[in-house]
């Protein structure tokens, strides 16, 4: 049974898995249906039709104090492999439709470099200033933990927060404790117009 978390909640990951090295983070999200657009429409004044809300998400690798040591640590639709090899994302989702994950990004603790100390997941909308879009556009956020050997869901987490009008998501992190690694739910949302400001404020 995978553990449904709540925001704020913090678990261990390998602790009760002994042996788990190598982790699935799959990400989901889904457009809210026409109609519903419109209700948030009249913040960003006339709203943006229900034109294709194309979210992204992404890694941040960040070694001692929170920090981002180099721009190589994201890990994202453009970057879709750490150095090390240790996080690798499935590439772009378009559209949201459909069940399930949305974008998926493989995990091999084992691999993760000894700096790493913390890995950030973010969702974020590409181009949500032209376009018009935010998170109030999007329902059904989630990010779950699977592990991929015998396809469990270890951990979920369903963003229910109203998020309209922001542009970033947090959703989670892994990070490590002492010889483990835990999960934390995070689900909170910012401002940040682009991945590149997300990742300036790491740096």
């Amino acid at each position: 049974m995978a553990i449904n978390l709540q925001k704020g909640q913090r678990v261990d990951l390998t602790k009760g898995n002994p042996g788990l090295t190598k982790i699935m983070v799959g990400l989901g999200w889904d457009p809210v249906q026409s109609g519903g657009g419109k209700l948030f429409g009249g913040l960003f004044g006339g709203g943006a039709s229900s034109s294709n809300v194309d979210c992204d998400a992404s890694v941040i690798m960040l070694g001692a104090n929170d920090k981002l040591q180099n721009n190589k640590d994201v890990i994202y639709f453009g970057n879709l492999k750490s150095n090390d090899g240790s996080v690798q994302h499935s590439g772009d989702n378009l559209t949201g439709d459909g069940d399930g994950d949305d974008e998926q990004i493989m995990i091999d603790l084992s691999r993760v470099p000894a700096n790493i100390q913390k890995l950030v997941f973010v969702v974020n909308i590409y181009d949500c200033v032209k376009r018009k879009q935010h998170f109030g556009m999007i329902q059904n956020a989630f990010i779950r933990v699977v592990n991929p050997t015998t396809n469990q869901e270890l951990l979920h987490y369903n963003l229910t927060d109203n998020y309209s009008g922001l542009t970033c998501l947090v959703t989670g992190e892994i990070y490590r404790h002492g010889n483990e690694w835990k999960f934390a739910a995070i689900g909170s949302g910012t401002n940040a117009a682009s991945l590149s400001e997300v990742v300036r404020s790491y740096s």
